[in-house]
């Protein structure tokens, strides 16, 4: 993996979301432990199946699929590094 950056861990995830989005409310979970021996489950150490809980100005008045894409777009550089699976959660 050429950007070590990207590694998808729940820290560096939440590092990337406080810094693009500037949350209030910020929970990121590894959930990849329950995803072992699933598709997409890497076996590399780090995870693949993530759950955020995130709420903020940022997502005021825009429609769900509007801050679902806030969420992907800040955390790109993790899908393209192996992140698999990822549930939001969008708290007002």
């Amino acid at each position: 993996m050429s950007d070590q950056n990207a590694i998808p861990t729940a820290p560096a995830l939440e590092d990337r979301l406080r810094e693009t989005l500037t949350p209030t409310l910020l929970e990121v979970l590894d959930e990849s432990a329950a995803h072992a021996g699933h598709a997409g489950s890497n076996g590399m150490g780090y995870g693949t199946h993530f759950r955020v809980r995130i709420g903020g100005p940022a997502f005021a008045g825009l429609s769900r699929v509007a801050q679902h894409r806030l969420v992907y777009d800040a955390l790109q550089k993790f899908t393209d590094a192996g992140l698999h699976a990822l549930a939001i959660e969008i708290k007002a």
